[in-house]
């Protein structure tokens, strides 16, 4: 693939494409996750068990769909060809609501972290809600260089993320308490509505687990690497949260885990101490690192290839010398800046909570749509599929709707309600883009 000025760009290999995948789910969620579990109790590791069964069948859809559609832009270009130019729309645009409101909400937490070391952020709003759009705009500037520097600061801080994850996902079964499980449900509601809501907080964790398949141009030898990266990287992230997040409660007891702003640092801190809690502390800070980072590549892919599908306005579709989608890159992340200076008064809190069921929500009509689409791109290219391939397929694809089907269900219907009126907000976009066409259509 060459630039604008005839060079060849440099494409990503199986660690960098592992490291996207793992590092983007990878990110703020997992850090503040156990204490949001904290009121359902023990029961809440089936709510983890059920979510990685359900990410790793749509991580297996995913990396089915990569072999067949082989343009870039992920589920949105799998929902394309499945159902045509107005689902895949409405996909494009659901899931770009979701990752700049998800970068919105990762600068929030990394400023959260942040406020360990540097006090004066809990105090001042102001300066707080400046930090937060700050490091939006850094990380949009590195994005802006090559796809490849973005790589390379992905492996970098996946790596010096993940660590202290398996620290305590290891070492914290040291200091584990078994009587910290009784009772196993502590929500005071049934079993099944209390794995339902922990599985549904779970997911906002895994969300990332397509991300190999989005820039597929911009990878070596996608048909195979993207598959194994896809699978790897949400193996590899599963085996660290469950780990993780049971040694914390066996560390913590509940009641103190469900006040905890910061769960990892107080377990670190039982352990080892008040500099093991820094350490962990400065572990979480790098992972909303390396989540931002990830995710503003993102931000500027799906509008990008939806802008050259002709369903998404031109101004996607600007690319700089590099290659790099630029101008996409930088709306998004205004908008990303926008949110958090409208909302920051609110508290870090109860802003995070908010914004990453909405992000779930918004991006789980795209996996909705992505978990069927296999079958009805079969159908459209009219090839003769026998019994065993077709039950192969239905096998993954039933199963990931069902699951993506349940997890809106328990983000609740607040959530729920506001998300669709989030998505029918971008149709009068889709007509005015579509109008346009013919206007031009007619006068050529």
């Amino acid at each position: 693939m060459l630039n604008k000025k005839g060079k060849k760009i440099a494409k990503s290999g199986l660690l960098i494409s592992t490291s996207l995948v793992a590092g983007n789910m990878i990110g703020s969620g997992v850090f503040l996750l156990p204490s949001s579990l904290a009121v359902y109790g023990g029961i809440s590791i089936y709510g983890w068990l059920f979510t990685t069964i359900g990410a790793i069948l749509l991580a297996l859809v995913f990396s089915r769909l990569s072999r067949i559609i082989k343009k870039p832009g992920g589920p949105y270009a799998y929902s394309k060809s499945a159902f045509g130019s107005f689902a895949g729309f409405l996909v494009a645009w659901g899931y770009w609501i979701s990752i700049w409101c998800g970068n919105a909400a990762i600068s929030v937490a990394a400023v959260g972290y942040l406020s360990v070391f540097f006090p004066i952020l809990k105090q001042s709003n102001a300066l707080a809600g400046s930090t937060a759009v700050a490091m939006i705009m850094i990380f949009t500037i590195i994005n802006s260089t090559s796809y490849k520097s973005v790589g390379y600061v992905q492996v970098i801080t996946t790596v010096l993320k993940i660590i202290p994850l398996i620290l305590i996902g290891t070492v914290g079964f040291y200091y584990f308490n078994t009587e910290h499980f009784s009772p196993f449900n502590l929500s005071g509601e049934t079993d099944f509505d209390a794995i339902t809501a922990s599985a549904s907080l779970t997911l906002w964790a895994f969300l990332g687990l397509e991300s190999a398949t989005i820039p597929s141009d911009k990878i070596k030898n996608p048909k195979k690497i993207i598959p194994i990266a896809t699978i790897l990287g949400t193996i590899i992230t599963a085996l660290i949260y469950i780990s993780s997040s049971i040694a914390i409660m066996g560390i913590i007891k509940p009641a103190d885990l469900a006040q905890s702003a910061a769960p990892y640092a107080d377990s670190a801190k039982i352990m080892f101490g008040n500099k093991a809690a820094l350490l962990i502390a400065g572990g979480a800070v790098i992972s909303c690192f390396g989540a931002l980072n990830g995710w503003i590549l993102m931000q500027g892919q799906i509008p990008f290839a939806a802008a050259k599908d002709g369903v998404f306005p031109k101004v996607f579709e600007k690319t700089n010398i590099r290659g790099i989608p630029i101008l996409g890159i930088f709306i998004s992340s205004l908008l990303a800046c926008l949110l958090v200076g409208m909302n920051f008064t609110k508290g870090l809190s109860s802003m995070f909570s908010f914004m990453i069921k909405l992000s779930t929500l918004t991006v789980l009509f795209p996996y909705l749509l992505s978990s069927l689409a296999e079958i009805i791109i079969l159908s459209k290219k009219k090839k003769v599929v026998s019994r065993k391939k077709m039950a192969i397929i239905l096998f993954f694809s039933i199963p990931a709707f069902l699951y993506s089907l349940w997890a809106v269900v328990g983000l609740g219907s607040e959530i729920v309600y506001l998300g669709f009126i989030l998505l029918m907000c971008g149709i009068p976009f889709y007509v005015l883009i579509k109008y346009n066409q013919h206007k031009l259509a007619e006068n050529i």
